[in-house]
């Protein structure tokens, strides 16, 4: 089916446990690049993540960024210098043998000293809390990416209809050259007969063997087989966007073929309007080529 490489969706998850930001956003890109921005706490469920996004996105640039906010507030864990606390009891026993100071040292001294202390709170979370908060991000991202789906599928229809416009102006440019070309063949046979018949009236020639080669030359223009492969691939094309599947390089590689098909009608076909039509169908593909450049 057709739907969009671009899309964007945000949403917002609290419970007693913690506060869930997810932000996602879609843009086109050549093969399937997944850019996340998760906290440090959410390290261990990426893998999944990963995963659950491959599963839904054939290709595109997926950039999703993950937001948490425990409600446990963390525990402070006080540690001791203790390296430190030692050389400092040895330096003030010195300084006391010389009478420098007096009395002891006390924890009021310690907590002046950034050195002897070090205060930080811990990140460890409950395994059973972690559980809950890992399967919550997956639940939310499930939702999430539901709603970025729904907005391609909208852009998409939007495609989809700008694309079959295209692709109808198409088909019927194609109509219109296949009879050009007819009717620039027949011109072209008339012109070498009448040629011929100039020539004829200077030297005798075979009549039968110039007969042939009026043939084989005007056979030269003929686009029939370029003609019935083009119509093909407009009938192809209907049958990919019909699909279930993504098919955005598919219809990618379908224009390549068009495209092909178009150069080579070009080359052989002869009569007014050829040219004129060929740009024309050219332009249409190139307008086509562009957009299938948004398609999943």
């Amino acid at each position: 089916m057709i739907k969009s490489m671009t899309g964007f969706a945000s949403l917002t998850h609290e419970d007693d446990r913690a506060t869930l930001g997810i932000t996602v956003r879609a843009v086109n890109h050549r093969y399937l690049d997944l850019q996340l921005r998760l906290p440090p706490a959410l390290a261990h469920v990426e893998p999944r993540i990963r995963a659950t996004l491959q599963k839904r996105v054939a290709r595109g640039r997926i950039e999703i960024a993950i937001a948490l906010q425990l409600r446990q507030m963390p525990q402070p864990c006080v540690e001791l210098n203790e390296d430190f606390a030692a050389a400092l009891i040895g330096a003030l026993a010195h300084a006391r043998e010389r009478g420098l100071i007096e009395g002891a040292l006390t924890p009021g001294d310690l907590l002046r000293l950034p050195q002897a202390l070090r205060i930080q709170e811990r990140t460890e979370v409950d395994p059973a809390v972690e559980a809950q908060i890992a399967a919550g991000v997956e639940a939310a991202l499930e939702q999430a990416l539901a709603e970025l789906d729904a907005m391609r599928v909208r852009e998409g229809e939007h495609l989809r209809a700008d694309l079959g416009m295209r692709k109808t102006l198409l088909g019927d440019v194609i109509e219109r050259l296949a009879e050009a070309a007819v009717v620039g063949r027949a011109g072209l046979e008339a012109r070498l007969h009448e040629r011929v018949r100039e020539l004829v009236s200077e030297v005798p020639v075979d009549q039968a063997a110039v007969a042939q080669e009026i043939v084989r030359t005007a056979g030269r223009s003929d686009i029939s087989e370029e003609l019935a492969r083009f119509r093909a691939h407009l009938a192809h094309w209907d049958a990919l966007a019909d699909a279930n599947e993504p098919c955005g390089r598919k219809l990618d590689f379908l224009l390549q073929e068009m495209n092909r098909e178009i150069n080579t009608i070009g080359s052989k076909a002869d009569g007014l309007g050829v040219s004129e039509l060929i740009i024309t169908a050219k332009a249409e593909l190139e307008k086509m080529r562009e957009q299938v450049q948004n398609v999943e």
